[in-house]
Order: structure tokens, then sequence, then C-alpha cells
């Protein structure tokens, strides 16, 4: 690669991962320069909480301007609010908005040094098509490992809130004393789901709507269980203590199947990389090599190897995918 072509987009590349870092850094930067105003004391060194915001403000005009320009793209094709639902699921502070600006820019940093890297102009859109396809999976990803904690955490945390019932407390108050107890993620959804009912809401409504916030089969079943049980009555302690039991065997099978298929997925992940690590790393160290495979026939080959590659992984992980 000439050092003509590799310094601009060197150059292009910083520019959009400094604006990328300005855009994580805004909420961050405003909520401290608030903190640092509330932590004066009280008549000595008084700063206007609207010098802080203007001045913030001016900082990140440019970026704000940005932003607000990728929010209203996002509220006229997402009317629904999935995109704003998926983040706030996956625990991302971030704006709809703002999440669009990072994927447009992460996708053309991508491109620019896979262009100065290979020179080849065609790795640009796979790189912006490859980073399209990290924005929708890391959601995706950070809301399947979140559950997986929250299925870990529930056997026990159904057990002291049982045992806290036959101990004399209520039921919002056991849930109370879990959260001080259990760790978060699922600490964080039942602390949220006290807050409710203290403004105002039921217990089995608010326990209703983080089942659907979470989308767990393990926790609808324990509110579905709990609805039933204040309609016919009965002691819930004993109740919530069968449910553990069941969902604590339901983990440990879960548990056995993740180990006996570890070796698919694995096997699953090195055959899709290898084909594309070795092709990149050919392609850096020698160009010269991989430049019939970019015209003719060679492209339909490229082609039809890739859509091999991704069927054989898409199968192997199908196959180890066992549903408990």
């Amino acid at each position: 690669m000439e050092p003509g072509v590799l310094l601009p987009a060197l150059l292009v590349g910083g520019g959009l991962a400094v604006v990328a870092t300005a855009l994580m850094s805004r909420l961050r930067t405003r909520d401290e320069n608030l903190a640092d105003i509330l932590d004066l004391p009280y008549g000595e060194q008084d700063v206007p909480v609207s010098v802080v915001i203007e001045r913030t403000n001016l900082r990140f005009e440019g970026t704000a301007g940005l932003v607000n320009v990728a929010s209203g793209i996002v509220e006229r094709f997402d009317q629904r609010r999935s995109l704003s639902q998926l983040l706030e699921r996956a625990q991302l502070a971030v704006r709809p908005g703002e999440y669009l600006v990072l994927t447009v820019g992460g996708g053309g940093i991508a491109a620019l040094l896979l262009l100065a890297l290979t020179g080849e102009w065609f790795y640009g859109p796979i790189a912006v098509l490859l980073a399209l396809a990290v924005a929708v999976l890391y959601p995706r990803i950070r809301i399947s490992r979140r559950q997986r904690a929250i299925e870990e955490q529930l056997p026990e945390a159904i057990s002291l809130i049982a045992g806290s019932l036959t101990a004399g407390h209520t039921f919002l108050r056991a849930m109370q004393m879990m959260t001080e107890e259990a760790a978060p993620p699922l600490s964080e959804e039942f602390a949220r789901v006290v807050q409710e009912t203290r403004l105002g809401d039921s217990v089995v409504d608010a326990l209703d709507r983080m089942a659907q916030r979470i989308e767990l089969r393990d926790l609808e079943w324990i509110v579905q269980a709990i609805r039933i049980q204040q309609s016919v009555g009965g002691k819930l302690a004993d109740l919530l203590y069968t449910l553990a039991d069941y969902i604590r065997a339901r983990e440990d099978i879960r548990r056995e199947v993740k180990v006996l298929t570890a070796e698919g997925r694995i096997s699953a992940y090195v055959l899709g990389a290898l084909p594309v690590i070795v092709l990149l790393a050919v392609q850096i160290t020698n160009p010269e090599y991989m430049k019939p495979m970019y015209q003719g026939w060679g492209i339909v080959v490229l082609l039809g190897t890739f859509t091999s590659v991704a069927l054989g992984v898409a199968i192997i992980l199908k196959m180890v995918k066992i549903k408990i």
C-alpha cells in the first residue's frame, strides 16, 4: 500500500474514532460536571447550572446536531421503538440516535482500515456490512448473557424469598431483602419491581412486566404461579421452594448440555473464522497472489465459498443448540 494513500485513510479513520469517543463521553462528562456542582459547600463557590450546560452544549454542538438527525431517522423508520427497547434490555447507556451514529462511524472506520490494509475497494462495503452485523448482534449478545446470569441466580433468589416468607415477612419485604443480598443483574430487576410497587402498582403486575422485559421462561412460570396462588390461596413459601428446586434441576441439565456441546460450538467458530483470517493474511502479505480471485470466475468462487462456510457454521450451531 502506498504511503500517499495509507496516511489519509488513517487520518480520516482517526477523526471518526475521535467523533465516536466524543459521543460516548458526552453523557458522562455532563453528569460529572453536575455532580461536582452538587458536592460544593453551600454558599461557597456557587456555580450556576446553566453555565455548565451551556459549556457542555457548545463543546458538543456539532455532535448533538448529528445525533438529533440520526434520532429523527430512527423515529421515522422505527415507530414501534424496538431499537430503544433493545438498547434498554441490553443495558446500553446510549440513545438510538447515538447508537446509529456509532454504527455508521464504526463502519466507516472499519472500511477505511481494510481499504488501507488490502488496497482493494470492495473490502470497504464488506467492512460496512460487518459493522452493521456487529451492531445488530451486540445488543442481543448482551441480552443473552444477561438472561443466562439471571437464570443462574434465580433458584437461589427464589429460595431466599421463600425463606423470608417462612420467617414471617411479607412478600414485598422478602423481595426487598433479596435485592439487598443478591448480586446484579437479578437484584436490579427485583429492585425495580419494589420501586414500582411503592409507586402504587400491584406486585403481580410489576413482576409480570419484569418477566416480559427479561423474556425468561422460568421467570414467567414463577409469575404465573404467584398469580394463581393469590387467586386460590395456599402457602406461597412451599410453592416457591418447589419452583426453586425445579428451576435448579433444569439449570443443572442446561449446564451439562452446554458442556457436551462445547466442542461443536468451538468447531463452528474456528471453521467460520479460519477462511476469513487466511484470506486477509494472504491479501495483506502478498496482494498480487490474490489478484486472479478478484475478477471473472474468481469472484463467483469467493462468493460460493463464503456462502458454503456460512451455511456450514449455521448448520453446526443449529445442531448444538438444544432447548431445555
